[in-house]
């Protein structure tokens, strides 16, 4: 059976893309990888993930295309591994984006807490336990 070889992208539809392109620059580290207009004239705004192949792209719709997007509660979320998150969220939080959540210890051992993107998309981050 034939089957998909790897993830390139996850894309999430918002409202003022300066505004997520600037969240996820600023507060994640991400870079702008490509941007263009769709046949559709949506703007798209592809973001590079350090250490990672994949892609997120942010979609902003033209004015009256599509409804605004109204992101409910815990309706998905990325996740990104941090070496330290106390560091992390401290330096987030000098920045203007301040955790929504935690940190919390989970089970295994690692440290979880949570960002929110402009448009209330939840940004997990989590740190590993450290080995030795």
């Amino acid at each position: 059976m034939p089957a998909v070889t790897r993830l390139l992208h996850t894309r999430y539809r918002v409202n003022d893309i300066a505004a997520s392109v600037k969240f996820y620059t600023e507060a994640l580290g991400l870079k702008v990888s490509r941007q263009h207009t769709s046949p559709r004239g949506a703007q798209l705004v592809f973001l590079q993930t350090p250490g990672s192949a994949e892609e997120i792209e942010l979609c902003q719709m033209p004015a009256g295309a599509a409804e605004p997007v109204k992101v409910q509660s815990d309706l998905t979320h990325l996740a990104f591994e941090v070496e330290n998150l106390e560091a992390f969220a401290a330096a987030c939080a000098a920045k203007g984006y301040p955790l929504s959540d935690g940190p919390t210890v989970t089970g295994s051992g690692s440290v979880i807490a949570f960002l929110d993107a402009p448009e209330g998309y939840e940004v997990e981050l989590i740190q590993r336990p450290r080995v030795g």
